[in-house]
């Protein structure tokens, strides 16, 4: 999917983070627009691709209101899609549904991303969110730290010059941060131009274009200083051994120069991986024979987890819908891309009639004579 450094640029302007709603209103308005499609009310098996955080049960929660039924498990930590419960889903009811979302928590205290308040722990601790997110992305923010701390600017000899760490310059690693240093260092018959070597590093004469996008108190005379965050994604790339399982990993493995450059790395993770898994889920959907003749709406979002008040036992969740793909009985079918979809949604109400009362369904179950199971 994430092919050049171009194509991530364009990835990255075309999802629009501002079209959010509260999951209250967006789960309503997504049975609704199933309704407005064709899909039956009481044959309806939704099924949820979620991560398996606690933070995702409030959406699950009405999901199960809205559509009548507990939704079926699609899900994988990270929010992945286990494309091979596909055959099962279809069994499971008339017209379906999927509901899929990687997920990011938010700090209203503090306005930032990547972490949620866990009320069962002992102080109620915050935590990263997504944690599997960001434990996949925690080796490249740790390269990425030592490039940014072991690149330094600075003059030889009135001179603008880079100071490079042995270990960047080494391309023959098989796993690290990989300078793409042809775009920061001047070059004198096609090798970069070295002025001095050092005991564990080595400085090079800095190229013009890269010392013009310095403002000169960050480039200053006297000293060197490090690179920080002007060693941004179009210097580097990344290698490392993908394991084959590690679908998340895959999904970011491309863009990981944009995440962990990124003012909220996990964030942006989260959303990558809602375009990755939409698009890659989107074309196993297709080829699924058992859902051939149903109708279907697969949909991706992004789940912001806005992290419980005092007195709140769920967080206030917000949904940012993606895309989705529309499969119809006869075989026709089309997929929304995002401002279609947001429309669409917003076009729906968010009350529905048919949404079942959970504490009344509960008590009938409650209330219901005993079956007797034979031994």
């Amino acid at each position: 999917m994430f092919s050049s450094k171009s194509n991530i640029q364009a990835i990255l302007s075309d999802f629009h983070i501002d079209r959010m709603m509260r999951y209250s209103h967006f789960a309503p308005r997504l049975y609704n627009l199933c309704r407005s499609l064709g899909f039956e009310a009481g044959n309806i098996m939704p099924s949820r691709a979620f991560c398996s955080d606690e933070s995702q049960g409030f959406p699950t929660i009405l999901i199960a209101k809205h559509f009548g039924a507990f939704p079926f498990d699609h899900g994988r930590a990270g929010g992945i899609v286990a494309t091979a419960r596909h055959g099962p889903h279809a069994h499971h009811g008339k017209d379906l549904v999927i509901i899929h979302a990687s997920h990011v928590g938010y700090d209203p205290d503090t306005q930032t991303f990547g972490h949620y308040c866990r009320l069962q722990t002992t102080d109620n601790e915050k935590s990263t969110t997504c944690g599997k997110v960001g434990h996949v992305i925690e080796w490249y923010r740790d390269e990425y730290s030592f490039a940014q701390n072991n690149i330094r600017v600075g003059y030889h000899d009135d001179i603008p010059s880079l100071t490079i760490d042995n270990q960047l310059l080494d391309n023959k690693r098989d796993q690290g941060l990989i300078l793409e240093l042809e775009k920061m260092v001047s070059l004198e018959n096609d090798q970069p131009k070295l002025l001095r070597t050092l005991s564990t590093s080595r400085v090079y004469e800095a190229s013009p274009s890269f010392f013009s996008s310095f403002k000169s108190e960050d480039w200053p005379k006297g000293k060197q200083t490090k690179v920080k965050h002007h060693l941004g994604p179009d210097f580097f790339h990344f290698r490392r051994h993908l394991k084959e399982h590690d679908q998340l990993e895959k999904n970011l493995f491309n863009p990981m120069p944009w995440i962990v450059t990124a003012p909220s790395p996990i964030l942006l993770a989260a959303q990558f991986n809602t375009q990755a898994e939409f698009d890659r889920t989107y074309r196993t959907i297709v080829k699924e024979r058992e859902y051939s003749d149903k109708r279907l709406l697969f949909i991706s979002c992004l789940n912001i987890d806005i992290s419980p008040k005092e007195g709140q036992l769920f967080p206030l969740t917000k949904c940012i819908p993606w895309a989705a793909y529309i499969h119809n009985v006869n075989g026709d079918s089309r997929i929304l891309e995002q401002a279609e979809l947001v429309e669409l949604l917003m076009q729906q109400s968010s009350e529905n009639p048919d949404a079942i009362n959970l504490e009344t369904a509960i008590q009938q179950m409650i209330d219901a004579s005993e079956i007797k199971i034979a031994p």
